[in-house]
């Protein structure tokens, strides 16, 4: 049996806030549990709902060294779906409404004292791991406490780390003097090729310098992040380590984002029956948001946060040109000021064709799935993206750019060969986006047949979690040897 710790500071379904939290409370359910034992470190967060946090058994307790300070550390253990899960306990550090600052001066220190009193409780789980695998810059510092303060303690002898980057954008980044005071790290680790990189002190580059693999969130991506556009400043290093580098695309719970049977849907459907029942979904959600009553007329969903990240800059260029067309655009999410009004403001224009959400709803975000025809996702980059794993499960056809997880997810349409899944398009610019949706349009339009032909191949395409997993416990293997 391998030992298996992930250790994150989010994760279904104690707290989430993105698609990091989905991995972490999907992936160990998914391992060959023969073979495998993984459990979970979180902070235990005061904002974690009260009915979750009764779930927590208090396991011991005790005081640590942190920032010129002896602080409370406790531990405390939930078992959900047959997954263990050990809490970190300090209300000083984990209190208030959110997991994250807005500072993040304070996240800096929140997840400092996390990493190293995460590997100070492992010694009293009664569970050693193999392998700590660690999830983000939050995560950053506990390959280079292993390599420090720890490294002297039999215990931890031998413990493999993997470091796993979810969005190279946030890196916990802060000037080093403030950083060096906080960890207690001596000056030796803030060097060029250590934790220092231009001027500041960064955590997640402390991550990837010490941990002995290095995993992101689909193949593409991976490639992607060694150059300088996608790299975030980290390209260099990430070339250097290049061997240790590996994509793995995330999956989705199969079971939750399932039309057979998913709750929210007014007309559920499989991939044998989609022909005559989405429809009735599409039929219910022009009603509910007052847009014309037109079976025939191509639906196209937008589930998403409104930033530049995802391309509505694309979107507001040619929404005007795209709302002379023969589609109703149902968009869902906020971000953004210039386009959640971007969407008000067409909504008021073509308040027949256009439907603006913005809010969030995890209801509305199933019907959308259930009921549109295409998906519009044009990311700039996209680690993963899960929303366009989701519409392939509900035959919704995705439309999307070659970038990250889109482009290792969604194969293009090939009228000559039959093939496909989705359409997409390479370049960053917003006409080319404009002639993909048309092209979508007219094989929607003029070659119905066709068109149902690819939902029946997206909705067969397999994106579960017991895919990725095997790749995971590939990795493990070739790791621990």
């Amino acid at each position: 049996m391998k030992n298996i710790l992930f250790v994150a500071s989010e994760g279904v379904p104690f707290i989430k806030t993105g698609g990091l939290a989905d991995v972490v409370g999907s992936l160990p359910k998914c391992v060959d549990k023969k073979y495998f034992d993984i459990r979970v470190m979180l902070p235990k967060y005061t904002c974690i709902p009260e009915e979750l946090r009764n779930k927590m058994v208090y396991k011991t307790s005790f005081y640590m060294d942190f920032h010129w300070k002896n602080e409370y550390v406790g531990i405390l253990e939930a078992v959900v779906d047959g997954v263990t899960y050990y809490f970190i306990d300090n209300e000083g550090k984990f209190g208030g409404f959110r997991p994250y600052s807005s500072n993040v001066y304070d996240d800096i220190e929140k997840f400092s004292f996390f990493c190293k009193a995460s590997l100070a409780a492992m010694p009293l789980l009664g569970f050693r791991p193999d392998i700590i695998h660690c999830h983000d810059w939050q995560t950053g510092l506990i390959p280079v406490y292993l390599k420090e303060r720890f490294a002297g303690n039999e215990f931890f002898q031998g413990i493999k780390t993997i470091m796993t980057i979810h969005n190279l954008k946030f890196q916990g980044k802060w000037d080093v003097k403030t950083v060096q005071d906080i960890t207690g790290l001596p000056d030796y680790f803030f060097t060029p090729d250590k934790l220092e990189a231009y001027k500041n002190a960064n955590l997640l580059k402390g991550g990837l310098v010490y941990a002995d693999a290095i995993t992101t969130v689909s193949e593409t991506y991976a490639d992607e992040i060694k150059m300088p556009f996608y790299g975030e400043s980290l390209d260099g290093l990430l070339r250097a380590r290049s061997n240790d580098l590996r994509g793995i695309v995330n999956g989705i719970d199969y079971e939750e984002y399932d039309p057979a049977t998913d709750k929210f849907l007014d007309y559920k459907y499989s991939a044998s029956t989609f022909r005559k029942e989405k429809i009735k979904n599409k039929r219910a959600l022009q009603k509910d948001l007052g847009l014309d009553q037109d079976d025939k007329i191509m639906m196209i969903g937008i589930v998403s946060r409104l930033t530049d990240q995802k391309g509505f800059d694309l979107i507001a260029y040619i929404m005007d040109e795209l709302c002379q067309d023969a589609v109703q655009i149902v968009v869902l999410g906020t971000g953004e000021e210039q386009y959640e009004n971007m969407f008000r403001h067409f909504d008021w224009k073509y308040n027949n064709k256009v439907s603006a959400n913005i809010y969030y709803s995890e209801a509305m975000s199933h019907k959308i799935y259930g009921a549109s025809d295409a998906f519009l996702m044009p990311s700039l980059f996209e680690p993963c993206g899960l929303s366009q794993l989701m519409a392939l499960r509900y035959g919704s056809i995705p439309i999307v750019r070659e970038t990250g997880g889109l482009k290792d997810t969604v194969i293009p349409y090939n009228e000559y060969e039959g093939t496909g899944t989705g359409f997409s398009f390479v370049n960053y610019n917003a006409h080319e986006m404009l002639g993909t949706i048309r092209y979508a349009e007219k094989i929607y339009y003029d070659k119905k047949r066709e068109w149902n032909k690819m939902v029946d191949r997206a909705m067969a395409a397999d994106f579960s979690w017991h895919v990725s997993a095997r790749k995971y416990q590939e990795m493990y293997d070739w790791l621990i040897g």
